[in-house]
């Protein structure tokens, strides 16, 4: 059993692959073929080197391993508003994915999206030699910088998205919310109020769309419509006017943060829920089984939107650079928040 590996002036130095060789006995070309996963080698050889590799706690160069073989098998993802729950589960799920892809994922988050951020993150990721770059973005503004990039490297879209796009994954907002207020239509309720996200947020526009084209779609006028922030306070705020209008009995929220506030702001005003106004959330946090009475909410299938986004990532690799997927159907959730329609005549007294 050797010892550590030193330099000429005697310190210990970081293991090389020649250094793997020699204590499996293996030639140097050896030890690349394991690394490499070639079948050339035989099982017994490849145990050798691989018990070599733990016992001397060997990592391999990735700056040697980009100029030997051109590629780096790395990902870079640029992703902003991280402390939210959309961004930061889009954000795990490419990173699982590409794991399961054999890629590592270098994430770089942002606090801003303006036109030089965006240029640092890019030049980061190529910096570290990336292959493809996953955008998650869902700002209007933010979302036609990043499609007016020019590089050398795919670039995938996984927000604020619409179907058919090329190198685009994304969940069908629209169909979300569809299926949010079709839920309290077919309970009763006949008009529908909705907190919106910011709609500079494109993703906020179509849960709005949504809303709006259900009861199209039945002949009713929607609700009334207040503008929220993505925060419960935002939520908070609009609940109170909401609570405030007796013409109201069904709410969709653009987000459960909000709708939480929603709940906070019913409940002060004497507002029960649900038999006095129903609630549905969007997102399926996994708080919102807790809120009291669980929120029925929209699930969005994050595990597979990482899944097309790296499966495009690839797809360009291979040559396919205008790949397209469909929009991941969402799910909805009903829990405890939502119910018939309150007798109109119970309303009017």
């Amino acid at each position: 059993m050797s010892g550590a590996p030193r330099d000429r002036h005697g310190a210990q130095r970081s293991p090389s692959m020649a250094d793997v060789a020699a204590q499996a006995g293996v030639s140097h070309q050896t030890v690349s073929r394991v690394l490499n996963g070639s079948p050339l080698v035989k099982e017994a050889t490849r145990s050798r080197v691989l018990a070599a590799i733990e016992e001397m706690g060997y990592r391999r160069n990735a700056a040697a391993r980009v100029l030997a073989t051109n590629r780096s098998g790395r990902i870079g993802m640029i992703s902003a508003h991280l402390a939210l729950h959309g961004p930061s589960m889009i954000a795990v799920a490419v990173q699982e994915a590409g794991h399961d892809a054999g890629y590592e994922v270098s994430l770089v988050g942002l606090s801003d999206f303006g036109a030089d951020s965006l240029r640092g993150a890019v030049e980061r990721l190529l910096d570290q030699a990336v292959e493809a770059i996953v955008v998650a973005v869902a700002h209007r503004e933010a979302l036609e910088r990043t499609r007016s990039l020019e590089l050398a490297v795919p670039v995938a879209i996984v927000q604020g998205v619409t179907a058919g796009e090329s190198m685009a994954a994304g969940i069908d907002q629209e169909l979300g919310a569809r299926l949010a207020t079709d839920h309290l239509l077919d309970l009763g309720h006949e008009r529908v109020a909705q907190v919106t996200g910011p709609l500079d947020w494109v993703e906020a526009v179509q849960r709005r769309t949504g809303w709006e084209r259900a009861h199209e779609d039945r002949g009713l006028q929607p609700g009334p419509q207040a503008e929220g922030d993505w925060s419960s306070a935002s939520g908070y705020a609009a609940g109170r006017t909401i609570a405030a209008d007796p013409s109201v009995t069904a709410v969709f929220v653009a987000n459960d943060a909000m709708a939480l506030g929603v709940l906070r702001a019913l409940h002060e005003h004497g507002r029960r829920v649900p038999e006095d106004v129903s609630v549905v959330g969007f997102d399926d946090v996994p708080e919102a089984a807790y809120f009291w009475p669980g929120l029925t909410t929209v699930s969005q299938q994050f595990s597979e939107l990482g899944r097309h986004a790296v499966d495009l990532t690839v797809r360009a690799l291979a040559g396919e650079r205008d790949a397209a997927v469909a929009l991941v159907a969402p799910e909805l959730v009903v829990r405890a928040s939502t119910g018939p329609a309150p007798d109109r005549r119970t309303i009017a007294k």
